[in-house]
């Protein structure tokens, strides 16, 4: 799947082998099946449904179930516990990966193996072909924000990390960002360090030393980079410090990180004095990164669905760079390439890979979901242009058939690939009746209430929402951490607006008829998102793979408590 690498790779050689891929993605989508069901047909759960030794796509739609997590969960736990490594795969699973937990409550575990590897390096190679061809890099460093949490024993000896983390323990990782001339500027021992606050600092300084040679920002998702900005304007006369100086800060107390950074500080009064007098001529930290690293390129994390809210702020940050949105996957497994960088993340596409997993896609049809009914699924190159459809990923690492929960939209063919849009994850509802809001819609709201914020300088740093149905009728609460602290006035006009910014029509008419009840808005203690990201990270989740939960559910106990502790103003809706 992966051609052997040299020390350098040819991206217009990667770039003719995805155009062949994508000119008859029918017939590769035929092949890749048949490859993953004669790796597979003799396991345990591919005979348990009557496959007989048959690999074409109609007998394996006919026999093989449609599942969700829930239903491969008995399977992935047997394996992780060492009782039965191959029953999903022909080749036993050795390693387990963690999805990063904020949807469900808590991380789910999922297959990965070698075949997923080669995967993520053939998404990763192919974006930075195009990539490279619109925003041609030399041989420089990126200032990657990337942090690896444990890895685990889990009960049958198998290695358990977050994707994330085995990605980057993984040596085709280091020798892919070498080829592609981008390694990271921090030293191992900074990523895989045991404290994320101590990592960061060094991340930051870091890419203060080699400043004149960054030519790529990067993180996992976008919420990271704003983070990491956002925590340098904090501590960054301590970084000036500890570079004029040549001394780390006592602040950072890890000895593997202190002796790795030592190699790399040294007393530099005039890079100091440089980054003193970059960081005094800014406005409000606009174009900051743009200042700090002089080379750099572009800016380049996942930015699509839940990060779409902190693109306002990385823009700020950004200045004049460009900002490139990374490619479509998750914890099982990825599905396209962004191979128009050029388009802004808000537009973003992503060319489905068609040699990577066999994909089918569910269309969402409004008749069939009022009548509680689901359309039959189509394949890869059955899809069509403007039409919604739910994703089902059937890949080399024991996924068959398996609901991944999003919602995309068809914007287009390259070649006869689809190129997919990210819509919303499908599972993230605000709903109590007839109403339906979907993590776009919440976003939506969101940005429409802090437009009233704008005009007083304040900004939402970030937010999440619950239902309420502790009372009758219940209703909706949105929770808000804001940069300064507004009048009442202000934010009694936002809670209103939330309220109206809720265009789906079952909620219009709930609350015309007081079938649900006036919306809530929550302002919370400032800091009250990094101890939500603190709890994750102590559940094992790694920051690059954090992303805010946009809804939080009522089993998920412990994050309700902090949002419930950390509120110090409540407003009422009177919009209705």
């Amino acid at each position: 799947m992966l051609e052997k690498m040299d020390d350098r790779f040819d991206p217009e050689a990667v770039i003719e082998e995805f155009e062949s891929l994508s000119r008859d993605a029918g017939r590769v989508q035929r092949e890749t099946l048949q490859k993953i069901l004669d790796e597979n047909g003799e396991t345990e759960y591919l005979q348990g449904w009557g496959l007989n030794g048959r690999t074409d796509p109609d007998s394996f739609n006919d026999c093989v179930p449609i599942v969700s997590h829930s239903d491969l969960e008995p399977y992935i736990q047997r394996i992780a516990d060492g009782n039965s490594p191959c029953c999903l795969t022909g080749k036993p699973i050795t390693t387990i990966s963690l999805s990063s937990g904020t949807t469900q409550g808590k991380p789910k575990f999922v297959p990965f193996n070698d075949e997923l590897m080669e995967s993520t390096m053939q998404i990763y190679k192919t974006s930075f072909a195009y990539r490279n061809r619109e925003y041609p890099i030399g041989n420089g460093k990126a200032l990657q924000f990337i942090y690896s949490s444990k890895q685990f024993k889990t009960k049958g000896g198998l290695a358990a990390g977050t994707a994330t983390t085995n990605v980057y323990r993984n040596a085709q990782f280091k020798k892919t960002m070498r080829a592609m001339q981008t390694p990271c500027c921090s030293p191992d021992e900074v990523i895989f360090g045991p404290d994320f606050h101590q990592s960061l600092y060094c991340h930051l300084l870091c890419g203060l030393i080699f400043r004149d040679e960054v030519q790529v920002v990067s993180s996992t998702f976008a919420h990271s980079i704003v983070h990491a900005f956002r925590t340098f304007e904090q501590i960054w006369e301590e970084l000036v410090t500890d570079i004029r100086e040549g001394t780390l800060s006592s602040c950072i107390t890890v000895p593997p990180i202190r002796a790795a950074m030592a190699k790399l500080l040294e007393p530099d009064p005039e890079l100091a004095d440089t980054v003193y007098s970059k960081i005094s001529g800014l406005s409000n930290w606009y174009g900051l990164i743009q200042e700090l690293f002089p080379s750099t390129k572009y800016i380049y994390g996942i930015m699509t669905g839940s990060m779409e809210p902190y693109l306002k702020k990385l823009r700020h940050y950004a200045g004049e760079l460009p900002l490139l949105s990374a490619d479509y996957g998750s914890s099982e497994g990825w599905i396209g390439a962004n191979v128009n960088p050029k388009l802004t993340p808000e537009v973003a596409t992503f060319a489905v890979l068609p040699n990577i997993g066999y994909f089918e896609f569910i269309p969402l049809r409004e008749d069939l979901n009022r009548q509680g009914q689901e359309a039959k699924p189509v394949g890869l190159t059955d899809v069509k242009t403007g039409e919604e459809y739910e994703i089902l990923v059937t890949n080399f690492a024991g996924l068959y058939r398996y609901r991944l929960g999003d919602v995309v939209k068809v914007k287009g063919f390259h070649n006869s690939t689809p190129e997919l849009q990210f819509i919303c994850r499908r599972n993230l509802l605000l709903t109590i009746n007839i109403d339906k809001n979907t993590e776009k819609d919440l976003q939506l709201a969101v940005e429409a209430a802090a437009q009233l914020l704008a005009g007083e300088k304040l900004e939402v740093v970030d937010f999440t929402s619950r239902v309420d149905l502790s009372m009758d009728p219940g209703h909706y609460v949105v929770f808000w951490e804001i940069s300064g602290d507004p009048q009442d006035e202000l934010l009694q006009e936002c809670c209103n607006c939330l309220d109206r910014s809720f265009v789906d029509a079952g909620y219009l008419s709930s609350r015309k008829v007081r079938a649900i009840g006036a919306l809530e808005l929550r302002i919370l203690r400032k800091g009250t998102f990094h101890k939500i990201l603190d709890h994750y990270v102590g559940l094992g989740a790694a920051v690059s793979q954090f992303k805010t939960p946009r809804c939080v559910g009522p089993a998920n106990n412990t994050v309700l408590q902090i949002l419930s502790v950390n509120a110090s103003r409540s407003y009422f809706s009177t919009a209705y």
